[in-house]
């Protein structure tokens, strides 16, 4: 920036260079955030299928409670029935 150049193109220059930095600070970051990304998805993946599993197990452990809880309706509408025949 020399003396003799005028202001607006000295004020023009400025903001342009701090405009290309600024975008070149973003790229890095979002490289970096990307690489991160990559190590931290696969143990995010690892517990998801974990929690997937868990619910699983859950559900058919109600599953197998409605199960036996509807046996044992049955069973009570079949002794109602015998003795509503007497």
């Amino acid at each position: 920036m020399g003396d003799d150049e005028p202001i607006l193109e000295q004020m023009t220059d400025a903001v342009s260079t701090a405009a290309t930095a600024t975008a070149d600070a973003a790229r890095t970051m979002v490289k970096k955030a990307k690489k991160v990304a990559k190590k931290v998805t696969p143990k995010k993946a690892k517990e998801a299928k974990k929690a997937k599993k868990a619910s699983r197990k859950s559900s058919a452990k109600k599953s197998a409670k409605k199960s036996k809880k509807a046996a044992k309706k049955g069973a009570r509408k079949r002794k109602k029935a015998k003795k509503s025949k007497r």
